[in-house]
């Protein structure tokens, strides 16, 4: 199971941390993404990982601002976000592909997540 944390309301211009933290099973093999949704659009994937952590991946508006990050030991996925903006504010949910580690180390993909874990809420005041 996978359980995204760490939303929250937060000024424009600030920062939040998310976390994804799996239980039940190791994570080392996992390629995990953090996508979002907004009210009235589409999930979109805002940044991913894969299994190793040595590539990534993030959706424009998130590059320069967001870093996707992993500790497999604590079987955990960050997000940290800086430079918020309003239009960041979504629903963010995390999700793997669990077994694309055990033939590809270095997918970074958004494609092919298919374990979802709940979203947590991050708004994003002007």
């Amino acid at each position: 199971q996978l359980q995204a944390s760490g939303g929250g309301l937060v000024q424009a211009g600030g920062s939040l941390r998310l976390s994804c933290a799996a239980s039940g099973s190791t994570v080392d093999y996992y390629a995990i993404g953090w996508f979002r949704q907004a009210p009235g659009k589409e999930r979109e994937g805002v940044a991913c990982i894969s299994s190793s952590g040595s590539y990534t991946i993030y959706t424009e508006s998130a590059k320069g601002r967001f870093t996707i990050s992993r500790d497999n030991a604590k079987n955990t996925v960050y997000l940290q976000m800086n430079s918020l903006k309003p239009e960041d504010t979504a629903v963010y949910y995390c999700a793997a592909d669990p077994i694309r580690g055990y033939y590809s180390d270095y997918d970074a993909s958004c494609d092919g997540m298919n374990h979802w874990g709940k979203g947590t809420l991050v708004t994003v005041s002007s």
